[in-house]
């Protein structure tokens, strides 16, 4: 599947579009650390959670549980919330 890479993580694909795979959305990232080791701890905390500021939407519908099932085909976009005042 194609997956959108947000701009602070950069530094660990080197480009903006990348591919994984998995059947599941835990898989997928597991399959985006085994590439690019140290990005999962970047999305998602020490008890397995998204973290407060990511976002990651497959087909353009946010998804949060790890064991959503993914498809081949599938769109991620993986966004990081911007705060600030």
């Amino acid at each position: 599947m194609k997956v959108l890479i947000p701009d602070a993580l950069l530094s660990y694909t080197q480009s903006r579009y990348t591919q994984a795979s998995g059947a599941t959305l835990g898989a997928m990232l597991d399959d985006l650390e085994r590439q690019y080791p140290g990005i999962r701890f970047r999305m998602i905390d020490e008890q397995d959670r998204v973290r407060r500021h990511i976002r990651i939407f497959v087909n353009g519908e946010q998804v949060d549980n790890l064991a959503h099932a993914m498809a081949p085909a599938d769109d991620v976009a993986i966004v990081q919330a911007l705060s600030g005042g």
